[in-house]
């Protein structure tokens, strides 16, 4: 349980839509809709004390539902996920607000722990991030990050970056979706409109940055990927396969 005046949630914003893998949110990884491998995996972090899906669509949540899980219905115009689990937020009386992506199928529980641990141990934090070690080249899909030698963001980009035009192969962090807010503050974000940089590289999480504000990196080690390619889904599948959370949960659902 958190510490008094830290009571945090996970919310998990789903649409149905995805242009390069339609119906991701329910795609089926081993007998269970991916939103509800998300969902359980969720509830295993120590740090977390509810988990919701929030979603505009009552396939989705008729899916969560039947799985045990809570829904929140939400608008269909929001332009991104974060903006999705702030109107969310306003129903759930909380501190803390973990923004946990719905195609993160493998994600670690230990890591949500790590990342929302940034927020409870220092208070001029409002939101942080996962970041992983990074190789692979020219994935336009995967966002990269720059981190200064505080371990705040310095910059988000679908490019690989730092450039390897100077320097061979240097090394790079790979966003890790992930993000802990402070409820207050995910409110503020969302009253902005979208940032320059932020369409230009259609990640949302530079409003924060273009804005003045940090993101606090958490660096961990891992080979969970965000799936949004079938090469993602099979990756997904075969890992899940010997992945000692999925055991904790998997009987349950199938029953």
């Amino acid at each position: 349980m958190n510490a008094e005046n830290n009571f945090t949630v996970a919310i998990i914003p789903a649409r149905l839509e995805s242009s390069r893998l339609p119906g991701k949110a329910l795609v089926d990884i081993h007998g269970i809709p991916m939103i509800l491998h998300v969902y359980k995996r969720c509830l295993l972090a120590s740090k977390i004390n509810d988990v919701y899906v929030a979603t505009d669509n009552q396939q989705i949540a008729d899916v969560v539902i039947s799985g045990g899980g809570k829904v929140i219905m939400t608008r269909s115009d929001h332009k991104n996920g974060t903006e999705r689990i702030a109107e969310a937020a306003e129903q759930v009386d909380c501190d803390i607000v973990v923004n946990v992506f719905g195609d993160e199928a493998l994600v670690n529980p230990q890591h949500i722990d790590a990342v929302v641990s940034a927020l409870l141990e220092d208070s001029s934090v409002n939101v942080a991030i996962l970041v992983n070690p990074y190789k692979k080249k020219n994935s336009s899909s995967d966002i990269k990050a720059v981190v200064n030698e505080n371990m705040d963001v310095m910059y988000l980009s679908r490019a690989d970056i730092p450039s390897n035009a100077r320097t061979k192969d240097p090394s790079m962090y790979k966003a890790y979706h992930i993000l802990p807010f402070r409820k207050k503050f995910l409110l503020k974000y969302a009253s902005w409109p979208e940032g320059k940089l932020e369409q230009i590289e259609f990640h949302e999480h530079l409003r924060i940055l273009e804005k003045g504000y940090r993101i606090r990196a958490v660096v961990v080690s891992s080979s969970a990927v965000s799936v949004d390619t079938q090469e993602d889904l099979q990756f997904v599948r075969e890992k899940m396969l010997d992945d000692p959370y999925f055991k904790k949960y998997k009987d349950q659902l199938r029953e």
